[in-house]
């Protein structure tokens, strides 16, 4: 009788339950020759549950630690997933590094990032896929081989000076082409490090990004580019699929179906996808080739996550760059004030574009001083006569406007002037917007929708108003005032058909609309070469804002927006950008007129090191949700109490619980604590510490529903 195959103890990473104060991989009992990084499934409780190999135990933990069950009592691994080849160590170590840093189970982390069907699989289905995506990549390979053929036949005459660049590669300026030097220097490093791309808005850093991925192509790497939104997303896929005819170009986002997502993440994981595009998600993509990684738009908060792990995907590509000895490459034209401080400190290399491909000046900023206008009862006109003048004269010329309003829906609130109701939510402490295109209001946190009613719910006044102005309003104003513009909105009302974003965008692109408003969707990454005029009506909120940020993310913001007017050369000189304000002489709008980031930067971080606020200190956020005030702020209050008892909370600063900005969503009451270390590691020592006392607190708090750890916050 023969004997079964030989067993040891294997570590395998699965998804834990919420707060069960698992983190690290559990250990099962498989055959000798499982390698580290095969999928396999397992049994965790009373469920089959997908689960990942972690690594090997070190020499000489074969036998039990203490709290660790003998080879016995271990639970034997299901099915392997064997057909696919393993996830590699560099990426279970990027894995192992954001599970830590972001405080949250490894294996949560790891099966979340991985694609949702892939973990419904078992082995025979995966091959049959796997055997269908063969079928596909030799079709593929065939067309692209043949391509290829062409373009190197092409090639050989543009070298002999008988044909023209058969790519249409427009020429570099000096200024690119000593970027792409300098870019070029970085990768031949040893450990590179990350380079900071800082060019203005037209200053043609997409192009640096398509030359520095055709080298590493070149090399036979792959490269991997990242942008903060999905809606940018298929625009820079044409861009791509344009110069790298024939190569294998996939994208990664949440908007993709789970078939299609799996069948991307595969081709990248087998190496056939030469270039991946994606949102913050496609920083864990796995390639085996791994050359270059593009960070565009750096600065945008949309790469952090708000929900589950909170990671951070440009600080996550950063060290993944550095974990795998590949170029980074973060691009903006207005860096977080983290990264310029990084360059500042010669921890990234600053690479410069600081001039418009053409030669064009950037638009002239014109701040209109509100206080000019006559104060009349109730809310002033949110477009000034003097502006609409400006857009008649665009109109009358065929050019087009752009008014920039980040608020959509018709107002942000409905109004009562007889008893003062506003149409709040009734589940959250927040305004139900008003929707005048389907007469809804509608919770823009809770998403609840109501109808509007005929009259006063508190007084019966049938008389109540629109307070405030959003994108729908000012659309609808426009069109009064200028008769005969065609008047286009794009916000996330207007786009949540599937292909209707690129309808739109298409429309402004030809020519068929005069004027388009929108909110922030509009104001980064565009080229629209028509814009001449730029208007934002009401940026004025975030100047006074409780959020240290909200200064940085305004300017920011605006100047995207501004960089939409004058991308032809040719109408570089004419166009502007016209910002309606109460307070002109504010620093931010100066700063902003003279298009000085550097000042604007300079002035940020004094005030930043002078508050001891990042770059400057290391913050964490712990935000609880309950039933009540009550379960949410004693939970905190017990959490405090619990930290100041550890050794390591010596040196750190423990905020008081007070509530979220919003501080009731979906009838769930939200507090938050904040902690502040002068410190990364001891900050991280910490929590690591204090994190088994907060899941000790859940299980005896009755009212909370849930709470979580944020490292590096961006919104507080």
């Amino acid at each position: 009788m023969s004997e079964g195959p030989s067993l040891r103890r294997v570590r395998v990473a699965v998804e834990a339950p919420q707060h069960s104060g698992l983190t690290g991989p559990l250990d099962y009992l498989g055959p000798q020759d499982l390698t580290p990084g095969t999928l396999v499934h397992v049994t965790l409780g009373r469920r089959d549950v997908m689960g990942l190999v972690w690594d090997d135990l070190p020499e000489g933990q074969d036998l039990p630690e203490d709290g660790q069950l003998p080879e016995s009592e271990l639970r034997p691994v299901g099915e392997a997933l064997d057909a696919l080849p393993p996830l590699s160590d560099r990426w279970r170590r990027l894995l192992d590094f954001a599970a830590q840093y972001y405080q949250r189970s490894v294996g949560e982390l790891a099966l979340a990032v991985l694609p949702p069907q892939l973990r419904d699989l078992d082995a025979k289905q995966l091959q049959a896929r796997l055997k269908k995506l063969d079928k596909a990549d030799a079709a593929a390979a065939k067309a692209a081989a043949e391509i290829d053929a062409a373009v190197a036949a092409a090639a050989a005459e543009v070298a002999d000076g008988t044909l023209a660049d058969p790519l249409q590669r427009p020429a570099l300026t000096a200024q690119q082409q000593a970027a792409l030097d300098a870019l070029a220097e970085q990768a031949n490093r040893e450990t590179p490090p990350p380079a900071l791309l800082w060019g203005l808005t037209g200053s043609g850093k997409t192009e640096i990004y398509l030359r520095a991925a055709e080298a590493a192509l070149e090399r036979g790497q792959q490269v991997l580019v990242l942008v903060p939104e999905i809606n940018l997303t298929p625009q820079l896929e044409a861009r791509f699929a344009e110069r790298f005819a024939g190569r294998s170009i996939v994208s990664l986002h949440s908007a993709l179906t789970p078939a299609q997502r799996l069948r991307n993440w595969l081709a990248a994981h087998l190496g056939r996808a030469q270039l991946v595009l994606g949102t913050r998600l496609a920083v864990f993509a796995s390639m085996p080739r791994l050359g270059l990684i593009v960070v565009d738009e750096e600065h945008d908060p949309s790469y952090k996550q708000q929900d589950g792990a909170r990671y951070s995907a440009r600080d996550l590509a950063v060290y993944r760059g550095h974990l795998e000895k590949v170029p980074v490459v973060l691009g903006s034209a207005t860096p977080s004030l983290e990264s310029w401080q990084h360059a500042l400190a010669g921890r990234y290399r600053r690479v410069d574009l600081t001039e418009r491909i053409g030669g064009g000046a950037l638009p002239r900023v014109r701040l209109f001083d509100m206080n000019r206008l006559e104060r009349k009862k109730g809310v002033t006109t949110a477009l000034s006569v003097p502006l609409l003048d400006a857009m008649r004269k665009r109109l009358d010329r065929g050019e087009q406007s752009l008014v920039f309003l980040n608020r959509r829906g018709y107002a942000p609130v409905l109004h009562c002037d007889q008893c003062n109701w506003k149409s709040d939510c009734p589940h959250c402490s927040a305004h139900q917007v008003f929707h005048k295109e389907d007469r809804t209001l509608r919770c823009h946190h809770c998403g609840v929708t109501t109808r509007v009613p005929r009259a006063c719910p508190s007084c019966g006044n049938p008389d109540i108003a629109p307070l405030g102005r959003g994108t729908e309003r000012l659309e609808e104003q426009l069109a009064q005032a200028l008769p005969g513009a065609r008047v286009a909105r794009i916000d996330a009302d207007t786009t949540r058909l599937k292909g209707s974003l690129e309808t739109q965008l298409a429309a402004v692109h030809e020519g068929d609309v005069d004027i388009l408003v929108g909110t922030q969707m509009i104001a980064k990454g565009h080229d629209f070469r028509r814009i001449t005029l730029v208007a934002a009506v009401n940026p004025d909120g975030a100047l006074f804002s409780s959020d240290f940020r909200a200064p940085e993310r305004l300017f920011s913001l605006l100047m995207q927006a501004g960089g939409r007017a004058g991308r032809d050369a040719a109408q570089a000189a004419a166009s502007e950008m016209w910002i309606q304000t109460w307070y002109p002489e504010h620093a931010l709008y100066q700063s902003l007129q003279k298009h000085d980031y550097e000042a604007f930067a300079g002035s940020q971080l004094h005030e930043r090191m002078t508050a001891n606020l990042p770059p400057f200190a290391h913050l964490a956020l712990v935000r609880a949700e309950g039933r009540t005030v009550e379960a949410a702020r004693d939970f905190l209050t017990a959490a405090q109490e619990a930290a100041q008892t550890l050794p390591l909370s010596l040196g750190l600063l423990l905020y008081p619980p007070v509530p979220m900005a919003i501080s009731r969503v979906a009838d769930s009451e939200r507090f938050q604590m904040l902690i502040e270390a002068g410190n990364r590691a001891q900050l991280q020592r910490f929590l690591r510490a204090w994190l088994p006392e907060l899941h000790a607190l859940k299980r005896r708090q009755k009212g909370l529903t849930r709470w979580a750890v944020d490292v590096d916050p961006l919104a507080i």
